[in-house]
This record gives structure tokens, C-alpha cells and sequence, in this order.
């Protein structure tokens, strides 16, 4: 398993365990992002602050630093 920060654009991953508390967890989980979930990663930004994926039909954009909290197996 890998953080999803660690992932590049165009790979793919299933979501096994947030790591997160609080608003921001519940944030993810309102936005379909929980145990289970399918993701692409989309675009990353140049510098590495943020990342754009998809989920299901969602597109989110998430700080690097709130994905590092994610972890992912790829597929």
C-alpha cells in the first residue's frame, strides 16, 4: 500500500484506510471517498500542492497534504 500523494496522474487505486479525523474525514466520506472506493488520479499541480481525482463521477481537488492521509492500493 501507498499514500495516494504518492500516486502519479493516469494511475488508478482502490482506497483502503483514511486517515483522517474529524470534519475532514467526514468531508472525504461526503464526497465518496472511503474504504473501497476507485480512484484515478487526474492531474497533480506543478509544485506538488494539490491533485485532482475521480471518483466514481466525482472530480475532487485535494492539498497534498490531505492526501498523504489516504492510503491506496494501486491497480
Amino acid at each position: 500500500m501507498r499514500a495516494l500523494s504518492d500516486m502519479n496522474a493516469g494511475e488508478k487505486g482502490i482506497v483502503k484506510k483514511v486517515n483522517a479525523d474529524g470534519e475532514l474525514k467526514q468531508r472525504l466520506f461526503s464526497l465518496g471517498l472511503h474504504k473501497g472506493s476507485h480512484l484515478q488520479i487526474k492531474a497533480t499541480s506543478i509544485a506538488k500542492s494539490t491533485m485532482e481525482i475521480e471518483v466514481g463521477t466525482t472530480l475532487l481537488a485535494l492539498r497534498f497534504e490531505e492526501a498523504k492521509s489516504i492510503e491506496v492500493s494501486p491497480l
